[in-house]
């Protein structure tokens, strides 16, 4: 609970200490935004990283010119421990009005329940370095199309073999549900291979619900397998509740 309470803490303080500047500067100015929420079901698109608590999961992305880093901390509600943490560094290489191509990696940090020999419960934590291409084509400010592609390798026992991870998205947004609400669909089909766990096929789709220039939205994200041998259950679902901050520039001040 102590290490929950001190992730807890520096996120708060990242979120409440982040000056705006306004001043104008001809060199990249980087953009901080981010997102926390809390889940009554923490699930993943990788069956065995799947927590199925109740969870809190924060997002911060920094950006500068095409370059992001965007990391992730989860925590498991009821155990008051970690769940898992990324880093991802982007990079966009195409970033044209209509077509998008994205590369990046990360280091992911799983913390799993195990059983030891004396046969009792303790945190194993699971490295993974992993690579990704991700293009996309944007259709119109509505709709968007793309794919990505993920490539993993763990660094501990149990967990050394390649995983592969694709998917095939789009993304509905801007659909008006109200006068000032709407609602934005993110369907998705995938394929995802584990060696010496098997492979399998799923769909997936996020609904989002949030109203304009209020911080607040309610998501629901679902995951069923098509055909799968890797373990896990064949449905998963989840609710979301997130607070949003976006358009914060960090710029340093001239002398």
């Amino acid at each position: 609970m102590n290490n929950m309470k001190k992730y807890f803490l520096l996120t708060l303080i990242l979120l409440c200490s982040i000056r705006i500047y306004s001043q104008s500067d001809e060199r990249p100015k980087t953009h901080i935004s981010g997102k926390a929420g809390i889940t009554n079901n923490g699930i993943s698109f990788v069956p065995n990283f799947s927590l199925e608590q109740p969870a809190t999961i924060f997002n911060l992305t920094l950006k500068k010119g095409r370059f992001s880093f965007e990391p992730e901390f989860t925590f498991s509600l009821e155990e008051g421990r970690a769940w898992y943490q990324v880093y991802w560094l982007r990079y966009q290489i195409v970033d044209k009005e209509k077509f998008q191509l994205r590369t990046g990696g990360h280091l992911g940090l799983n913390f799993a329940k195990i059983l030891n020999s004396q046969n009792t419960n303790v945190i194993q934590t699971e490295r993974y370095l992993v690579g990704e291409l991700a293009p996309s084509y944007q259709f119109s400010d509505k709709i968007k199309v793309g794919m990505q592609y993920m490539i993993a390798k763990g660094y501990d026992i149990n967990t050394d073999e390649l995983q592969h991870f694709i998917t095939l998205n789009a993304n509905f947004s801007k659909i008006k549900m109200a006068k000032t609400l709407f609602l934005e669909v993110s369907p998705q089909i995938f394929y995802l291979s584990s060696f010496g766990f098997g492979e399998g096929y799923y769909v997936a789709s996020g609904f989002t619900l949030s109203k304009s220039n209020f911080p607040l939205s309610l998501s629901t994200l679902m995951n069923k397998n098509i055909s799968t041998n890797i373990p896990g259950k064949d449905f998963l679902w989840n609710l979301t509740l997130s607070y949003s901050f976006k358009g914060g520039v960090i710029s340093k001040s001239e002398n």
